[in-house]
């Protein structure tokens, strides 16, 4: 088994992550950043495709790597239809959804793409995805809104929340699928998930900025005013969708979407840096509480992960209001790349088998 090659692709907003792991052991890992001015060369994500997938190989050959000795690539899952969590072989009709962007624009839509190309140039390759954000655990009674026009969707970062989840449970020596865990991830988007026994069922759609504001995304806002900004006739359709996800939050309250500048910010003495920052943590501390109610209370643990967990004071600031409900847990950063791997380590062991799409 010591020859199973296996490469992680995670495409981002700015930047293309992608490693190169023998048997478990990480052997390359790059992140590949991509200037405004690149990016604005291309009408929308999926015509990126060439570019990213050329970076990647470009950079696999110039480091020496044997291409063809890779067997199992795997990439982020974009946003297609709903899935069961687990790892899921490529087929034409994922290609096919993620590609023609009806189930929304995000850059992890190249990942199965990129994944794909690359396995076809290699013979006895396979490509793969595993948790994809379209994740889908969700009970029935999550789904309702308020409105049978509005359906509650499942869209987070599951690969992180799943693969902390797993850690954790291993490192207490405790079965995942035994727990009720309430995992927050904390990045440039925000998702609270009510982790049930293995299954997350509830859970904000971070993409769509729903839930506590983050460094970007502006989370639920007042509906009423919403609704009457919509309707000014002072902002296009665009120009609000980009208060609500890309220029919300920290970006619209601060200037910067850099949650260490804030932090400094913040530390330096600037009361507004501060008061966002406690804004931000108050609003992430409440929707955990409201996790706490679906599992009726009986919490066997809350975990923060994500970039913003390395902030000390901002999750020793969330655990002083929730530590009540059960210990809370920090896992700092997220590894996306190990998280595939290790997926796709598990089907090379022949320990799971891969689902087909759709489910």
């Amino acid at each position: 088994m010591s020859d199973i090659r296996i490469l992680a692709i995670n495409p981002g907003s700015t930047s293309t992550k992608f490693a190169v792991y023998f048997e478990g052991e990480c052997k390359l890992k790059k992140t590949l950043r991509h200037s405004i001015e690149e990016l604005s060369l291309y009408t929308n994500i999926i015509d990126q495709f060439e570019f990213r997938k050329g970076l990647i190989i470009d950079s696999l050959v110039e480091e020496g790597f044997d291409v063809d000795k890779i067997k199992y690539i795997i990439g982020r899952g974009g946003l297609t239809l709903p899935l069961k969590s687990g790892v899921y072989l490529v087929n034409n009709l994922m290609l096919e959804h993620a590609r023609s962007g009806n189930y929304g624009q995000h850059a992890s839509n190249l990942g199965p793409l990129i994944a794909d190309y690359i396995a076809l140039q290699i013979p006895g390759a396979h490509a793969y995805i595993a948790d994809p954000v379209v994740t889908d655990e969700m009970e029935e009674i999550a789904r309702f809104s308020g409105h049978p026009l509005f359906e509650r969707r499942s869209i987070f970062h599951a690969l992180n929340q799943k693969a902390t989840a797993r850690l954790h449970a291993e490192k207490i020596g405790r079965n995942y699928e035994m727990l009720n865990l309430i995992v927050v991830h904390l990045g440039g988007g925000i998702s609270v998930g009510v982790h049930c026994k293995g299954k997350v069922i509830d859970v904000n759609n971070a993409l769509d900025g729903e839930g506590p504001f983050s460094p970007e995304r502006s989370g639920t806002l007042p509906a009423g005013q919403l609704i009457d900004l919509c309707f000014s006739h002072k902002y296009e359709k665009e120009e609000i969708r980009r208060m609500v996800i890309g220029e919300g939050g920290f970006v619209a309250y601060l200037g910067t979407n850099d949650a260490m500048e804030v932090e400094t910010r913040a530390k330096n003495g600037e009361e507004k840096a501060r008061k966002v920052q406690e804004a931000l943590g108050y609003q992430v501390a409440k929707a955990i509480g409201e996790s706490a109610v679906v599992l009726s209370g009986k919490v066997d643990g809350i975990i923060l992960t994500g970039g913003l967990a390395y902030n000390q004071y901002l999750t020793q600031y969330i655990s002083s209001k929730v530590e009540f409900i059960s210990e809370v847990f920090v896992y700092p950063g997220e590894d996306e790349l190990e998280a595939l791997a290790s997926n796709a380590l598990r089907v090379a062991r022949h320990e799971i088998e891969p689902m087909v799409y759709p489910n």
